[in-house]
């Protein structure tokens, strides 16, 4: 069995999927003078949560409605399952970084969250070795991306209250001030941190007193709200789905034109997509000696605890309630438990709080958790996900 288990584990490293996010991850290593055009990496992303989408809506069509109960009770655990494991990324936070709390907090945000990306790899690699998955797991990626705002928007509100400055710094933290207000002047990220970063970007921020101003307030704003739950992303994603089910209820001949787009390009669209994510994720690396020894772990080890949490609580939920899961569904579980956000946080955390450093929790969520879930982790929770499904099944 141990044979068996090596072999699968490193014979799925070596998908043509994850050559790609090397060969984009080498690019930087290797100072190989390239660029890869942003306009089409904003091409390919709304591809892919269209086309997530619109696979997802196609399958929805074919779900029995006498299951409904059972799939919206896991997709309301899934919302509740992340918002846990954003409290859960808070404290290990704590315990293993020496990290100011406004930090802490946003990059627990981001782990409470999901990852389009590392979702859409996952598809890819279950795609590559025929493995199937439940019709409704693409709803589960637009749901369960909201609970890492909302951890984020509760811990920052909470430490507003309790007398964090315009900075974001605590009593008892280095520089904590209370009374002043800066004006920050990025010394390197001026060309990749968006102007509404303006107040810490961490040490290669300068920081000018400028004058008195209070801390932003914790009201939730109707800009918030619309970020929050119409952010592009789920938008797009929700809007495929729409359109996938509505098409496929009228008929396969219907959609047939659109899976030509959809479906059959997709392994080679994600294969441009990671050789990007690559990339990205090697640059960001480097912003992580700010943070420390102890983020890096935490990156490490939160996708590793979390995924095989989410696989424990899919297998307990389906012995409860007596609903078959498909072997995929557990990978994609595991996944959006153990990925996290490098989008819809991200753009919550530009709005409502822009204390925060932008830079590590991007480093923590795609320098290490992405490049570590689609390399080792997929690969990883199959197998953990076949084990304990062999070991315990579900009559």
């Amino acid at each position: 069995m141990l044979y068996e288990f090596w072999h699968n584990f490193t014979h799925n490293l070596f998908k043509p999927l994850l050559l790609f996010f090397y060969m984009g991850f080498l690019i930087p290593v290797l100072k190989i003078p390239f660029e890869f055009p942003y306009v089409l990496y904003q091409g390919l992303t709304l591809y892919l949560l269209l086309a997530i989408g619109w696979r997802g809506g196609e399958e929805l069509a074919t779900i029995d409605a006498s299951s409904l109960g059972n799939v919206l009770g896991f997709i309301a655990l899934g919302f509740i399952t992340n918002l846990v494991i954003g409290f859960l990324a808070y404290g290990l936070l704590s315990r293993m970084t020496k990290m100011r709390r406004i930090d802490r907090s946003t990059v627990a945000g981001y782990y409470g969250s999901d990852s389009a990306g590392t979702f859409a790899t996952c598809l890819g690699v279950l795609a590559t070795l025929d493995i199937a998955f439940d019709a409704f797991m693409p709803v589960m990626l637009a749901v369960m991306e909201i609970p890492g705002c909302v951890v984020a928007l509760v811990l920052v509100a909470r430490l507003r209250e309790r007398g964090m400055d315009p900075l974001g710094n605590m009593p008892g933290e280095p520089g904590y001030n209370p009374v002043v207000a800066v004006k920050a002047v990025p010394a390197t990220l001026t060309a990749t941190v968006p102007p509404t970063h303006k107040i810490d970007a961490g040490p290669a921020v300068r920081k000018e007193v400028v004058g008195e101003a209070p801390a932003p307030t914790a009201r939730v704003s109707g800009d918030l709200v619309r970020e929050v739950l119409l952010n592009p992303g789920l938008y797009l994603l929700f809007g495929g789905i729409v359109i996938g089910l509505i098409s496929r209820l009228q008929g396969p001949d219907v959609i047939a034109d659109g899976d030509h787009v959809f479906v059959t390009a997709f392994q080679g669209m994600l294969c441009l997509f990671l050789l990007e994510m690559g990339m990205t994720a090697s640059r960001k690396l480097k912003d992580l000696r700010a943070a420390g020894r102890g983020l890096i772990a935490f990156g490490i080890l939160a996708p590793n605890l979390f995924a095989v949490m989410g696989i424990c609580i899919i297998h307990t939920y389906s012995f409860v309630t007596r609903t078959h899961f498909d072997l995929g569904s557990y990978v994609l579980f595991a996944v959006l438990c153990g990925a996290a956000s490098y989008i819809a946080v991200p753009a919550v955390q530009r709005i409502a709080i822009p204390e925060a450093s932008p830079t590590v929790p991007l480093a923590a969520s795609l320098g290490l958790t992405f490049s570590y879930n689609v390399t080792i982790g997929i690969p990883l929770y199959l197998q953990i996900a076949s084990a304990v499904t062999g070991w315990l099944p579900v009559n």
